[in-house]
């Protein structure tokens, strides 16, 4: 099991460019299920994640091609409608090729997914809306065997919470299904539209993705074409933030500026010194963070969710006490005993943390217990004295590509062992 050594007190300053959005590209190997042909798509991420979604699609029948940051999928020829349970485990975004499958195959056999435990992420929402467009769900020994018959029928679908990945199956399960599916309480994420343009180039007749209410228009068949994935703004808020914390300045190019508005918001509030060009955006920190009274996370235009980790260990060093209300994971807090092996000062109660600014961290020996975790554990022992330590880092693996690498780049001391 590989290890990050890093020996903070090093200014973050210089340039990085994102690489494509992780909650973006794996909904979009999904879609290739919906095509008869091929599916190239570039600015795809090194991750552990995307791996394994391309390990779905071979096992699915799928002919798949990476060179660089380049993936070509061909699913002519698809046999399987069935996801292992070891495939099912590598990532909780698994879930999100039910649709496709049922719509393809006219039935699917998964069971439930893996990934990061973040506390219950029931995949009912997605359950009751795929059952709603006429998909008959049986399960038996922790495995769910569909099938829908000849076809799914469009449907008015009402989400009582805009999930992710409830929207995105229900917009790949409706894109070939017979008549007119109405998603309302849809999630807005950026990463809704760069799916539902992956799918329109694909003569899908998707519209009002970005809103709460998305409008599908079934049609029989999907052709083959070319899209390129949106760059990561999770990504880009854990440099900036990572550049906060160490006193430094980066410009972080190919973002997309209006993707970051509410992280922005919250740097700028932490004292940083934000400029904006049409694709990045770059930071100067401050000589000493300040507090950030209330971090609220929201769905989408909110704060996310992913971000709340990295921007709390940037905030252990501000001047007073800033407070976070998680309002998606009720288990996104697991980290905080591990940032307090750094010095950190961190009072939780429920869904809500405050953080206390102490003066300086000190290095130590950590180990990631989630994804956005250890990226906010990377960003402590960056701003640490000393030497830190940290294991179980293929939870990092899974949604930043290249990130020793990238570091190292922007001036840190850290190595991969």
């Amino acid at each position: 099991m590989a290890d990050i050594t890093i020996s903070g007190g090093k200014k973050i300053s210089g340039s990085i460019k994102l690489s494509g959005a992780k909650n973006s590209i794996l909904p979009i190997l999904a879609a290739t299920v919906l095509i008869s042909g091929k599916s190239i798509i570039h600015n795809c991420p090194e991750l552990s994640d995307v791996e394994a979604a391309v390990k779905i699609l071979e096992h699915l029948g799928a002919i798949v091609i990476t060179e660089q940051s380049t993936i070509t999928v061909d699913c002519s020829n698809l046999k399987k409608y069935d996801i292992p349970d070891s495939l099912m485990r590598e990532m909780r975004s698994s879930i999100v090729f039910l649709g496709a499958i049922a719509a393809r195959m006219g039935k699917a056999s998964i069971s439930s997914p893996g990934g990061c435990e973040l506390g219950p992420r029931p995949i009912d929402l997605h359950l009751s809306a795929l059952a709603d467009l006429g998909l008959k769900i049986e399960e038996e020994y922790g495995i769910l065997n569909c099938s829908c018959g000849n076809e799914l029928i469009g449907t008015d679908i009402q989400l009582s919470f805009p999930s992710v990945g409830a929207t995105e199956n229900v917009i790949l399960a409706g894109v070939t299904a017979k008549g007119i599916t109405v998603i309302h309480g849809a999630a807005r994420e950026p990463e809704i539209s760069d799916l539902a343009d992956f799918l329109n180039r694909a003569g899908a007749n998707i519209q009002g993705a970005g809103s709460d209410i998305i409008t599908i228009y079934g049609t029989s068949a999907l052709h083959s074409t070319e899209h390129t994935v949106i760059p990561d703004r999770i990504e880009a808020a854990t440099y900036l933030a990572a550049t906060a914390v160490t006193g430094g300045k980066i410009t972080v190019l190919g973002a997309i500026p209006a993707h970051l508005t509410p992280v922005m918001s919250v740097l700028k509030s932490a004292g940083c010194e934000l400029s904006v060009k049409h694709n990045e955006v770059s930071l100067i920190a401050p000589v000493k963070l300040k507090r950030v009274p209330v971090i609220r996370t929201m769905p989408h235009p909110g704060f996310p969710t992913d971000a709340g980790s990295p921007l709390m260990a940037m905030l252990t060093i501000a001047d007073g006490s800033s407070m976070f209300v998680e309002n998606i994971f009720e288990n996104r807090f697991r980290i905080v005993d591990e940032l307090k092996r750094f010095g950190a000062k961190i009072y939780t109660n429920g869904r809500v943390a405050v953080i206390e600014g102490v003066k300086a961290l000190s290095g130590a020996t950590v180990e990631c217990t989630d994804l956005r975790g250890g990226a906010a554990l990377v960003i402590a022992a960056l701003a640490a004295n000393g030497v830190t330590k940290i294991s179980k880092i293929h939870h990092l693996d899974r949604g930043y590509a290249k990130l020793t690498e990238n570091l190292r780049s922007l001036g840190a001391e850290i190595e991969r062992s």
